[in-house]
């Protein structure tokens, strides 16, 4: 049973939730993975998790070392005109993926999904969860089509950063907005 209290060395404590973290994520994916088993495999109780990291979806953004929580995005996505959201989307996306610091935790998760069928459940779920749901239930269209758009921007990753198709990996941002803005608007914008 996970001691009540609080443990010596934070620094500590904090490496032994993101170990366990990684581990039941990796082995049960995002569903599976409760806080109560995390906490106890780290030889915690579950407060001292939420201390750290507030929520499990918090605790999965720290543990995957993700640049930006969906979460805290998601708001300024759905925020302003609803005909601009394709624009502001492409913008984000280009954001998070335009240095290497931040584009590395998403190519790892996409490599580790396509060749490993638990870290494909791990990102599958937590993408439904935390971005697909979210976004279709706050901006009030279908899941289908928010994944539809989500596919889209992945695309654009493959090409752009991974295999650096020339046309897309030389282009300004500005040109790739132009360029898939439009497209990913129809997705929000279908059945209006």
């Amino acid at each position: 049973m996970a001691q009540a209290g609080r443990r010596p060395g934070q620094s500590e404590t904090r490496k032994k939730l993101l170990d366990a973290a990684r581990h039941r994520f990796a082995e049960h994916g995002y569903d599976g993975a409760t806080v109560r088993a995390i906490a106890a495999d780290a030889g915690v109780n579950a407060a001292m998790l939420h201390h750290f990291f507030g929520t499990k979806e918090q605790l999965f953004v720290a543990a995957m070392n993700l640049p930006v929580n969906p979460g805290d995005v998601i708001p300024d996505l759905l925020a302003g005109p609803a005909d601009s959201i394709g624009e502001r989307l492409v913008r984000l996306f280009l954001s998070v993926w335009n240095t290497q610091e931040s584009r590395t935790p998403f190519l790892a998760m996409i490599r580790s999904a396509t060749t490993n069928e638990q870290a494909a459940t791990m990102m599958r779920q937590f993408l439904d969860r935390t971005l697909f749901t979210k976004v279709a239930e706050a901006g009030g269209i279908p899941k289908a089509r928010v994944a539809a758009a989500a596919a889209q921007m992945i695309g654009i990753a493959l090409l752009r950063y991974i295999v650096r198709v020339p046309p897309l990996a030389d282009a300004s941002d500005d040109e790739i907005v132009a360029l898939f803005a439009p497209g990913i608007q129809l997705y929000f914008d279908g059945g209006r």
